[in-house]
């Protein structure tokens, strides 16, 4: 329902414009919003003429018109004055109010719609036919982006999506929990992942500057039809884990680039946990000293490189050749052959994963 301080501005800007006095009483005769002091307008004289068939009345110097949502009346409107100016000027609050109610009525229902929508709550019948009633475009490109913040009832990332996003161009913004905001981003023409992207980048960055907050921001596919949004959102939400876990350095995951850690995430942990012992055996990466695992992801990070290696870590390239081998007598791999790299990557991208799961049953 319509808030009372929206009422109040409402009348407030047509009594500066007229200087025509409202006030606005609920079904019960309680007063909503008033210009003026309403006291000589009683509870019975308000509740009496809702309760007529009359649509308008006019008792002394007040003109009282009832405010009306779909044939029931909401509230009670009186506008103070003797002349046709003060009736006419109530017709036009009464229109006015009724259009707001109206206008949040929509919104709410939208909110509701598309709550329902990512969430698959909605049969497919259902999803054209309250897109219909609620002039939402079922066939347009859309992409599903989430902005999780660090800290929960963060309300500052809704405002400031909705200052930048329109819902002229068909964006939507909602939540699903108090953590994460979501973004239903309509796409023009020719749009694709690479604007996906620098949207993502855009909120990242304008949250940071703006409101100093870390943010991280998922989006998922680019979906054609209304009824894939949801499928957009759970690729948006898987795209959120998977960065978490395999690519902390991030702060935008992209579901159509996550790679072999979508993959990783999507194995049964039993089997993770043979993989693990079967690489490793008793000594998992967690043994392995501070200094070996930062010549281990340089190593990774340059591409198998020894002398860009040695370089950027400040050592002697024997020195790292020396690390590398000792690992290879710990492990059995050889991190310098492709075969036994592309191994040991995904074992660490294993053990991140297990490490993910162990902190979500805490």
């Amino acid at each position: 329902m319509i808030s009372s301080q929206v009422i109040q501005t409402s009348i407030d800007e047509l009594r500066t414009i007229t200087k025509v006095d409202l006030c606005v009483f609920d079904l019960e005769g309680q007063e909503t919003a008033s210009t003026f002091d309403a006291a000589e307008v009683s509870k019975e004289m308000v509740m009496s003429f809702a309760a007529s068939p009359a649509d308008s009345q006019v008792i002394g110097i007040y003109h009282l018109l009832k405010i009306l949502d779909e044939g029931e009346i909401l509230y009670i409107l009186v506008a103070k004055g003797i002349s046709d100016d003060a009736y006419m000027i109530g017709k036009i609050a009464v229109s006015q109010i009724q259009n707001l109610v109206i206008a949040y009525k929509e919104r709410f229902d939208r909110n509701n719609f598309f709550q329902n929508l990512i969430l698959d709550n909605l049969l497919l019948v259902d999803i054209y036919n309250r897109a219909k009633k609620l002039h939402i475009e079922p066939i347009i490109p859309r992409a599903v982006f989430i902005v999780e913040t660090q800290t929960e009832k963060d309300t500052s990332v809704m405002e400031f999506l909705k200052s930048i996003f329109s819902g002229q161009k068909g964006d939507y913004i909602t939540a699903v929990d108090e953590r994460n905001t979501i973004l239903i981003k309509a796409l023009a023409e020719g749009e694709g992942y690479e604007e996906c992207n620098h949207t993502a980048q855009i909120i990242v960055d304008m949250m940071n500057m703006e409101a100093m907050l870390n943010v991280r921001v998922a989006f998922g596919t680019i979906v054609s039809e209304l009824k894939d949004v949801s499928k957009s959102y759970k690729e948006a939400k898987m795209a959120l884990d998977v960065g978490k876990i395999f690519y902390a350095e991030r702060n935008v995951s992209a579901y159509n680039t996550l790679g072999i850690g979508r993959l990783i995430y999507q194995l049964p942990v039993n089997l993770c946990q043979i993989f693990i012992h079967e690489i490793f055996g008793e000594e998992g990466p967690e043994d392995f000293d501070e200094e070996t695992l930062t010549t281990i992801n340089k190593f990774f990070e340059n591409n198998l490189n020894v002398s860009e290696t040695s370089r950027q870590l400040f050592v002697h390239r024997n020195t790292l050749v020396y690390r590398i081998e000792k690992l290879q007598k710990s492990t059995g791999l050889d991190i310098r052959v492709f075969d036994d790299a592309l191994t040991f990557k995904i074992a660490l991208m294993v053990v991140n994963y297990m490490k993910y799961l162990n902190s979500q049953d805490y």
